[in-house]
């Protein structure tokens, strides 16, 4: 190209300058002064219009692209404190708006990448537990542990305790849940007697009975019914999860570096975990000797419990020691009171708001409660019923949570940071109308065959139904209550029993109504719904109930 210009250059050279000297002789018009003035304001025009294009070409920031610029990271914040107070309107809007792919949330403390698409999720479920990792994501009650503190990598001690909850305990349920199905019955009237009177009706808190009712199941069924006596150990016990609660969400809101401190306070001023702990303990102490001499061939007790079963899983080559069992047993604790209470509680409130299924629901009890006790398993009316109440109320809007110990990326792209969480958006997945034929109406046999409905005195009522059916403890990819894939909830099968446990006495002996129907049943933080204390409920023994329809009958005849 320079050889080019350099010949061009030599030989138009002396033409263009013999060229340029004629035009100079050339004569010019006169101009006048309007024609001067008329071209001297074009000229500025165009110059003006030149220089605001060059002005947008190199896009100067304008005084409200400054102050967006400035402002920017304070809405950021407040975006990510706003998800403590609505989380579960903000993941439902955002899932809407993501039509199908992933997005990003914040909170003050974290970054959620959601994931609804069933090819991703099973990328996230798949991932090695060295990079995505449950456990990582489980670990804000390390101070209400009494000092212990979960190796971020699932397996790294065993896990042991899912063979305990998913095989051993589950097996159990018949021997355990006739003497829970009494227990429950009496320590219900027991409680319901102390509620106070308003009006000539007893206003209960049924969110706090329903928690002291699985507290009793839970220590009855993981511990024998000697501990479920011991009075102050079972206060401690109902305690310890409220104190986990507001202990975890309070280190996870502070400062990393003021964690250890602040955390090292809240443990040393609450005193439950600590009972907990000094209880569990000689028992777990004795039951290692026990364990010991059975290896030497000695005959020991045999205890059908969880401290035994628990202990009993654990790694061969490396047994549990009396401190870490225990350790086991509090984290357990504190997953099957907070989950189990709050499903019970949200189905006693549609009970209340949907009179309509009390009829079939204790005729099927009436029928087949005893078979249900007999079975573990059972009654499937029921089991539909809570089923679809934990849909449209779960207690978690976020579900098959997984922390990254390493940078990770899903096959589209998507990536995480070491810290950042992997998440479903259970609740929208749960009322989405491409799974769930009008997703916000409840229908509490929607889960049940279509045959046991029809089958039904008033089946014209119950219409809304699934393509096939399900049970509560059934986990796919439209349902995530209790996780998804390989680390679904191994406690889901007794979870479930305990449930129907409670709801089967409810239903059995009491009818019941909201105090105020109208009233706000729930409150949001974080991703969690939780039910408001003062939602009461107004049981009434279904004995009075007959007797005042008797006397109704009489007086109108």
């Amino acid at each position: 190209m320079d050889l080019l210009r350099s010949n061009f250059s030599s030989v138009t050279t002396a033409p263009f300058i013999m060229d340029f000297f004629e035009m100079q002789a050339v004569p010019l018009p006169s101009l006048n002064t309007s024609a001067v003035n008329a071209a001297s304001s074009i000229f500025g025009f165009l110059s003006l219009f030149l220089f605001y294009k060059a002005l947008v070409a190199k896009r100067l920031p304008s005084s409200s692209q400054t102050v967006q610029k400035w402002i920017r990271p304070f809405t950021k914040r407040y975006k990510a404190w706003s998800y403590l107070f609505w989380g579960p309107e903000i993941i439902q809007k955002s899932f809407d708006e993501a039509e199908g792919k992933p997005f990003e949330l914040l909170a003050p403390d974290n970054r959620y990448v959601f994931v609804s698409d069933p090819g991703q999720i099973k990328e996230i479920d798949s991932a090695p537990d060295t990079v995505l990792s449950l456990q990582a994501a489980s670990k804000q009650p390390l101070y209400t542990m009494h000092g212990f503190n979960w190796f971020d990598r699932r397996g790294t001690e065993g896990v042991g305790f899912i063979r305990a909850l998913r095989t051993l305990l589950t097996n159990n349920l018949p021997k355990i849940l006739p003497d829970l199905t009494c227990i429950i019955r009496t320590r219900f009237q027991e409680l319901h007697a102390g509620h106070a009177v308003v009006n000539g009706k007893k206003h209960s808190d049924v969110y706090h009975t329903t928690v002291k009712l699985v507290v009793l199941s839970n220590a009855v069924s993981f511990f024998g019914k000697d501990l479920a006596k011991d009075e102050q150990f079972m206060t401690s016990a109902l305690a310890y999860i409220e104190e986990t609660l507001i202990c975890a969400e309070i280190v996870r809101l502070l400062p990393k570096f003021m964690t250890p401190v602040v955390g090292g306070i809240i443990a040393r001023t609450l005193k439950s975990h600590a009972v907990i702990f000094n209880r569990l303990l000689p028992i777990a102490q004795e039951r290692c000797i026990e364990r010991d001499a059975a290896k030497l061939g000695q005959k020991v007790p045999q205890h059908p419990d969880c401290i035994q079963w628990i202990m009993e899983t654990s790694p061969k080559n490396a047994p549990w020691t009396p401190q870490r069992v225990v350790h086991e047993l509090m984290a357990i604790w504190f997953g099957s009171v907070h989950a189990v209470s709050t499903t019970i509680t949200f189905a006693i409130h549609d009970l209340c708001l949907h009179p309509e299924y009390v009829a079939p629901l204790r005729k099927e009890c009436e029928a087949q409660y005893a078979d249900f006790e007999q079975a573990g398993t059972g009654l499937p009316l029921l089991d539909s019923f809570i089923k679809e109440s934990a849909r449209l109320t779960p207690v978690e809007s976020q579900s098959t949570r997984r922390s990254a110990l390493k940078p990770f990326s899903l096959k589209d792209g998507t990536h995480v940071d070491v810290g950042d969480w992997f998440c479903t958006p259970v609740r929208a997945i749960m009322t989405n109308p491409v799974d769930f034929p009008e997703p916000t109406t409840f229908s509490g046999f929607r889960f049940a065959d279509p045959e046991l409905v029809k089958s039904l005195e008033d089946d014209d009522a119950f219409t809304i139904m699934q393509k096939k059916p399900t049970k509560l403890t059934d986990v796919d990819m439209t349902y995530h209550v209790w996780g998804t894939g390989r680390m679904a909830c191994p406690g889901r099968f007794y979870a479930s029993a305990v449930m129907k446990v409670i709801l089967g006495q409810v239903i059995l002996n009491y009818d019941c109504e909201l105090v105020d129907p109208t009233a706000k049943r729930m409150f949001t933080w974080r991703s969690t719904i939780l039910p408001k204390p003062s939602a009461k409920v107004i049981f009434t023994p279904v004995e009075l109930t007959k007797s005042g329809n008797e006397i109704s009958e009489l007086v109108s005849l």
